[in-house]
């Protein structure tokens, strides 16, 4: 039986319906949750599961697909089985979604197959869209600062990409505040907004609140949309009692993985968190996402899912967005960076 779409995936009234903000000072909005293909897309992970997984979110009112040109495994897999996904059910709806592409880690053997070089940027570009059979991306962002390109050039790049109409928006991933700021200030000169930054963010992650990146961001007007909410999964409530056997913490991964060793302390402030979740009606998990969601100048959140209950269970943290003054006071005493958890810190520093 074909697929088709819930006519009740924009209903507003809804319960648990998907809600949507704008991307700082532009026109375009995005849902306040967004799924993210870096793990369970890859040719380990059967299509059909896949094809679940990318409907459900879509009749949820997920309009927002992000994915990287080395999402897998093996890397571009995760791009060519959206595209087959596209091809048998969502294209006919593509004017209803926002596709998201990204480059800037390694990707192809050679001089020219990473970084932030015109060269690599563009070549990249086109052989996402190739996998994916789309004639453009609504937004292709800068994976991570490039200490070894010039700035000037890695947005020229971008610029490039918009006004040879193979992206809408560009963005940036990773970038610290300052150079958030002089990647603006390029691309402004350049007539090219920078529209949306993706940085990592979590409850036991909060360098985007030291660093100034978030008021960098309100001030110039970009989007902001956090990856790693749920901080590699600690804050999914499997750690409450230390590190689990199997866990990703415990089997480490090449793609990035948690210290198997979490302290005591870390744990009883996991169990601090978990209670206060309870004491709302929610989820450690639901309560992440949540506050990670509580400043305007929050876009969106990038999710994973491996199953869809997941990602309705994620879904229903929208419901729960407000907190009083005592709730994030609470919050503040626990949530601290966790040792482990920013694994991009290093590509921010390269550069500074």
């Amino acid at each position: 039986m074909s697929w088709q779409p819930d006519p009740a995936r924009y209903d507003a009234d809804r319960p648990g319906a998907m809600q949507y903000r704008r991307a700082g000072a532009s026109g375009l909005k995005l849902p306040l949750l967004t799924l993210g293909l870096w793990h369970n897309f890859g040719d380990d992970v059967p299509l059909e599961r896949q094809r679940e997984l990318i409907l459900g979110a879509f009749d949820r009112g997920v309009t927002h697909f992000d994915l990287a040109n080395n999402y897998g495994p093996p890397y571009g897999a995760a791009e060519s089985n959206f595209g087959r996904v596209l091809a048998s059910d969502l294209g006919a709806h593509r004017d209803e979604v926002l596709v998201t592409t990204k480059a800037g880690w390694d990707m192809w053997p050679g001089p020219y197959g990473f970084g932030g070089t015109r060269k690599y940027l563009v070549a990249s570009l086109d052989q996402s869209l190739r996998r994916m059979g789309l004639d453009y991306v609504d937004i292709f962002y800068h994976h991570r600062p490039d200490p070894e390109t010039p700035l000037e050039e890695t947005m020229a790049a971008l610029d490039h990409i918009v006004r040879s109409g193979r992206a809408l928006y560009v963005g940036v991933s990773s970038y610290s505040a300052d150079e958030t700021r002089r990647a603006h200030a390029i691309l402004d000169s350049l007539g090219t907004p920078l529209t949306i930054h993706q940085p990592s963010y979590s409850m036991l992650n909060r360098w985007i609140e030291t660093d100034g990146l978030l008021d960098a961001a309100g001030e110039l007007g970009i989007g902001v949309i956090g990856f790693t909410a749920l901080a590699q999964g600690l804050l999914t409530g499997k750690y409450l009692d230390g590190v689990p056997e199997g866990s990703r913490a415990a089997l480490g991964s090449a793609r990035g993985s948690l210290d198997a060793s979490l302290s005591p302390e870390a744990a009883e402030r996991l169990r601090g968190l978990a209670r206060i979740a309870e004491s709302r009606g929610q989820s450690l998990a639901q309560l992440a996402l949540a506050w990670a969601l509580r400043d305007e100048r929050m876009t969106s959140l990038t999710i994973g899912a491996s199953q869809f209950e997941q990602l309705e269970q994620n879904i229903a943290a929208l419901g729960g967005l407000s907190f009083s003054a005592d709730e994030l006071t609470a919050i503040d005493e626990l949530a601290r960076d966790e040792p482990g958890v920013d694994l991009w810190a290093g590509a921010r520093d390269s550069r500074d």
